[in-house]
């Protein structure tokens, strides 16, 4: 964060609208912080459910052998051959 501090200003050097804040008068000194705000963001509304216009999202959907995500992918992860060198034969 940017910020600029001055120290020992003396209260009738700032501006009138300061002062007037301050409420101080005579020869009173202060120190002036001034920092950078940061932005408000506005929150954007949530969509309402999953939208997408990509042609290729879902083009798998109707594909049988993937019904059971789980299974497939357990399948297609398995080694080729098990650990006597005999053929993994998975459904």
């Amino acid at each position: 964060m940017n910020a600029i501090v001055i120290e020992h200003v003396p209260v009738e050097e700032l501006p009138e609208a300061w002062r007037a804040k301050l409420g101080q008068v005579g020869n009173a000194r202060v120190t002036v912080r001034i920092e950078q705000e940061t932005p408000v963001v506005q929150p954007q509304p949530e969509p309402e459910g999953f939208v997408t216009d990509d042609p290729a999202f879902g083009m798998w959907r109707d594909r049988e052998d993937m019904a059971d995500v789980e299974a497939y992918v357990r399948r297609i992860r398995a080694p080729r051959f098990n650990p006597d060198g005999s053929r993994n034969d998975l459904p």
